[in-house]
Protein backbone atom coordinates (compact mmCIF):
# COMPACT_ATOMS: atom_id res chain seq x y z
CA UNK A 1 0.00 0.00 0.00
CA UNK A 2 1.16 3.09 -0.88
CA UNK A 3 1.31 6.77 0.93
CA UNK A 4 -0.29 10.35 -0.77
CA UNK A 5 0.05 13.76 0.41
CA UNK A 6 -2.54 15.97 -0.69
CA UNK A 7 -1.56 19.68 0.78
CA UNK A 8 0.55 22.71 -0.17
CA UNK A 9 2.90 23.34 -1.84
CA UNK A 10 5.73 23.11 0.86
CA UNK A 11 4.38 20.34 2.33
CA UNK A 12 4.16 17.91 -1.02
CA UNK A 13 7.51 19.20 -1.93
CA UNK A 14 8.89 17.97 1.58
CA UNK A 15 7.21 14.76 1.30
CA UNK A 16 8.48 14.12 -2.07
CA UNK A 17 12.34 14.72 -0.80
CA UNK A 18 11.17 11.12 1.08
CA UNK A 19 9.92 9.84 -2.04
CA UNK A 20 6.59 10.10 -1.19
CA UNK A 21 3.83 11.12 -4.02
CA UNK A 22 1.36 14.19 -3.76
CA UNK A 23 -1.28 16.79 -4.99
CA UNK A 24 -0.49 20.32 -4.76
CA UNK A 25 -4.01 21.92 -3.62
CA UNK A 26 -5.19 25.98 -3.73
CA UNK A 27 -9.02 25.45 -4.36
CA UNK A 28 -11.68 23.33 -2.96
CA UNK A 29 -12.47 22.06 -6.76
CA UNK A 30 -7.98 20.56 -6.65
CA UNK A 31 -9.21 19.04 -3.50
CA UNK A 32 -12.44 17.14 -4.50
CA UNK A 33 -10.71 15.69 -7.56
CA UNK A 34 -7.58 14.72 -5.69
CA UNK A 35 -9.59 12.61 -2.90
CA UNK A 36 -12.23 11.43 -5.46
CA UNK A 37 -8.76 10.04 -7.53
CA UNK A 38 -7.37 8.92 -3.88
CA UNK A 39 -10.81 6.79 -3.30
CA UNK A 40 -10.58 5.23 -6.06
CA UNK A 41 -6.37 4.52 -6.74
CA UNK A 42 -6.66 1.20 -4.84
CA UNK A 43 -3.20 1.15 -4.54
CA UNK A 44 -3.27 4.29 -1.64
CA UNK A 45 -3.46 2.99 1.88
CA UNK A 46 -3.26 6.66 3.61
CA UNK A 47 -3.58 10.00 2.84
CA UNK A 48 -1.90 12.67 4.26
CA UNK A 49 -4.31 15.75 3.95
CA UNK A 50 -2.73 19.41 5.79
CA UNK A 51 -4.70 21.39 7.99
CA UNK A 52 -4.60 24.44 5.81
CA UNK A 53 -5.77 22.22 2.56
CA UNK A 54 -8.61 20.67 4.61
CA UNK A 55 -10.11 23.57 5.70
CA UNK A 56 -11.17 24.07 1.91
CA UNK A 57 -13.20 21.48 2.58
CA UNK A 58 -13.87 20.58 6.00
CA UNK A 59 -17.00 18.80 6.30
CA UNK A 60 -15.61 15.97 3.93
CA UNK A 61 -12.47 15.55 5.21
CA UNK A 62 -13.96 14.97 8.69
CA UNK A 63 -16.57 12.78 7.49
CA UNK A 64 -13.52 11.01 5.57
CA UNK A 65 -11.18 10.70 8.42
CA UNK A 66 -14.05 9.69 10.74
CA UNK A 67 -15.41 7.17 8.29
CA UNK A 68 -13.08 6.11 5.34
CA UNK A 69 -11.05 2.39 6.64
CA UNK A 70 -9.30 2.19 3.31
CA UNK A 71 -7.72 4.25 2.33
CA UNK A 72 -7.17 5.87 5.77
CA UNK A 73 -7.56 9.81 5.98
CA UNK A 74 -5.20 11.56 8.56
CA UNK A 75 -4.81 15.08 8.56
CA UNK A 76 -1.52 16.42 9.42
CA UNK A 77 -0.76 20.09 10.30
CA UNK A 78 -0.49 22.71 7.90
CA UNK A 79 2.11 25.40 7.78
CA UNK A 80 0.56 27.50 11.30
CA UNK A 81 0.50 24.31 13.20
CA UNK A 82 -1.80 21.75 14.81
CA UNK A 83 -5.14 23.40 15.89
CA UNK A 84 -5.81 24.10 18.99
CA UNK A 85 -9.77 22.28 18.30
CA UNK A 86 -8.50 18.74 16.29
CA UNK A 87 -8.79 15.84 18.13
CA UNK A 88 -5.54 13.92 17.96
CA UNK A 89 -5.19 11.12 15.98
CA UNK A 90 -5.39 8.10 19.34
CA UNK A 91 -8.50 10.18 20.99
CA UNK A 92 -9.97 9.78 17.53
CA UNK A 93 -9.21 5.89 17.63
CA UNK A 94 -10.12 6.01 21.53
CA UNK A 95 -13.69 7.68 20.28
CA UNK A 96 -14.25 5.74 17.43
CA UNK A 97 -13.19 2.50 19.04
CA UNK A 98 -12.75 2.50 22.36
CA UNK A 99 -8.81 1.64 22.61
CA UNK A 100 -6.11 3.60 23.72
CA UNK A 101 -3.19 4.15 21.85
Amino acid sequence: MKLLIIGNQDAVWGFALAGVRGEIVTTTEELNRALDAALADKEIGIVLVTGDVADLARQRVDMLRVRSAVPLVVEIPGPEGPRSDQLSLSEMIRRTIGVRI
